[in-house]
């Protein structure tokens, strides 16, 4: 919702309408989202796709050639990040090395000459809340990349900062702290009721963590939504793909039903929930999530398909299958249960779903 000006109700950050370019490469292109404050809001996309230079432009490192920001209502025009109710933690963390934790939490705080017993006490609580009480004295070069990141957090939200940003702070840590560190941030979060905006182009990382996720690619956010309405209802091919593994069968509508589309792809017709858009003879694309795809080894269900095994990945505690489908490829997840019967490479299967749990989205 909006006011006559064009406010958006309730918003902590409005982007409306930013392009940047470097040169002649269009960086950000009529990029428009809205975040509610106390949000957990991620920008997602592969390198390059524009959601750092997004990032930088609502902190105010970079400048929009068009369109603008606005935080708590306020229009930043060209405000500096330092007057900015915002904080941001770099992909590289730029924290000083031969300093202390204390003296690099408290930088920016000695920066604005408080008294050393606010500083004392401020740094304090923020050190508490990334779990790092009694290394105020350690070094930097003394602490691991857990704790180098925690002190990264603590010395952005020591300002107490409306929103904080986060340009892919996780990305230099192994897959067990990666997760762990996941799980703080969030924590962090819910906690302070700070607004986060975070930028990832991990897909995992954006779905466990963000209340909504803005999809992002060749500079332009494609979708935004929870993360569960993005990955079952994704509304392009590239979404689809990026969101998850998904089977993606292009081919061209057959026939219309009641509540489904038939989509002829190759030799074979694959059925899909109807969305209401499509037309006989268009061009389409079938999403069908891997774990959605049932198998088994005779042809009583409805819609079958029969295929082949072509490959099989045992992965703990479900089984990949690669399915050669007529001359369509597609994968399959199956749970693994202790004493479940595994399909061999070169068996002959039936392949099958609900097609109100497969989607069709417009060919790109």
């Amino acid at each position: 919702m909006t006011d006559p000006q064009g406010q958006a109700q309730g918003a902590e950050v409005e982007v409306r309408e930013v392009t940047k370019r470097f040169g002649s490469v269009v960086a950000v292109q009529m990029v428009s989202f809205v975040i509610r404050g106390g949000e957990f809001f991620s920008l997602l996309g592969p390198s390059g796709c524009g959601k750092t230079t997004t990032l930088r432009i609502i902190g105010g490192f970079e400048h929009a050639d068009e369109g603008g920001v606005s935080i708590s209502g306020r229009a930043m025009g060209n405000i500096p990040p330092n007057r900015r109710e915002t904080n941001m933690v770099f992909q590289r963390l730029a924290l000083f090395p031969h300093y202390t934790v204390f003296d690099n939490v408290a930088f920016g705080l000695r920066m604005k000459r408080l008294a050393q017993t606010e500083v004392a006490r401020r740094v304090g609580e923020a050190l508490d809340l990334v779990q790092m009480p009694g290394l105020a004295d350690r070094k930097i070069s003394q602490l691991s990349g857990g704790q180098q990141q925690r002190v990264a957090l603590a010395r952005a939200l020591v300002n107490r900062p409306r929103v904080l940003l986060l340009d892919e702070p996780l990305s230099s840590l192994d897959l067990k702290l990666r997760l762990q560190m996941q799980e703080e941030l969030k924590r962090l979060q819910r906690e302070l009721g700070t607004t986060f905006i975070y930028v990832t182009h991990d897909q995992g990382e954006a779905l466990a963590m963000s209340d909504r996720i803005g999809v992002m690619d060749g500079g332009r956010l494609l979708q935004v939504g929870p993360p569960l309405d993005i990955y079952e209802h994704p509304t392009t091919r590239f979404v689809a793909h990026f969101i998850g593994d998904a089977n993606l069968l292009d081919g061209v509508v057959e026939r219309l039903e009641d509540e489904a589309v038939v989509v002829r792809v190759g030799r074979v017709a694959v059925r899909a929930r109807r969305q209401g858009w499509e037309q006989v003879g268009s061009r389409l694309t079938v999403c069908v999530r891997p774990e959605r795809v049932r198998m088994d080894s005779s042809m009583t269900q409805p819609d079958a398909l029969r295929g082949r095994v072509e490959d099989r990945a045992f992965s703990g505690y479900v089984v990949k299958y690669r399915l050669a489908v007529g001359d369509v490829r597609m994968n399959a997840v199956v749970p693994y249960l202790n004493g479940t019967l595994l399909h061999q490479v070169g068996d002959e299967v039936t392949a099958h779903w609900d097609p109100q749990q497969a989607v069709v989205v417009a060919r790109e």
